[in-house]
């Protein structure tokens, strides 16, 4: 079996550090909250799916120190580091895959829906395709997973925006690199996204 590793990308969960945009509706103090909320979900989802994958999980952890990301999960913990978030995504893969993992897997935090099946198969899809996506509603995508180093894939992607999955998947055409989609899921970064949770 491959050596797997299941990355999340999380936030440090204080006011004024995360969900901005949830922020503008909610105040940053109601933003946090949530963030705190969505991170704990999307930890037991990970952690569920990496026991009955045998797979490590890491923490990649954006706003706080390392002492402080620390408090948030015993384990491997990481720091995001700086620069924008094709940037540091492409910095964890390239640590996971310098660590002789095979199969890297990375999902966010804002994801209320998620469930460990859904890792699972983002895995399994990664036993058939190179690279695995989960589209999102707002034209993004919610997890990404490789079993090779494609640097390229997170260069000249307006993150943020509303084609990031078209743009990802045109990149991964011209290098001729399969993709696997999984499910269309909602996550949650505006005040309107709340309205589905509710």
């Amino acid at each position: 079996m491959p050596r797997r590793l299941l990355v999340l990308m999380g936030r440090w969960p204080a006011p004024g550090r995360c969900k901005r945009r949830l922020a503008h509706g909610l105040g940053s103090r109601q933003a946090a909250a949530v963030q705190q909320r969505l991170q704990r979900h999307t930890q037991v989802a990970v952690q569920q799916a990496c026991s009955q994958l045998g797979a490590s999980q890491r923490l990649a952890l954006a706003g706080a120190g390392l002492r402080a990301a620390r408090r948030l999960q015993a384990g491997s913990v990481v720091l995001q580091g700086s620069g924008g978030l094709g940037v540091r995504m492409q910095r964890q893969f390239a640590a996971a895959f310098r660590q002789g993992f095979a199969q890297v897997v990375m999902v966010g935090s804002d994801l209320p829906e998620l469930a460990a099946g859904d890792l699972s198969q983002a895995f399994a899809a990664l036993e058939q395709a190179p690279l695995v996506l989960g589209p999102a509603a707002d034209g993004g995508y919610w997890l990404v997973g490789l079993s090779q180093l494609q640097p390229r894939l997170f260069a000249g992607i307006d993150w943020g925006g509303d084609q990031v999955l078209r743009q990802t998947l045109a990149v991964a055409q011209a290098l001729a690199l399969p993709a696997a989609l999984l499910a269309l899921r909602h996550d949650l970064d505006r005040p309107a996204d709340l309205r589905r949770w509710r």
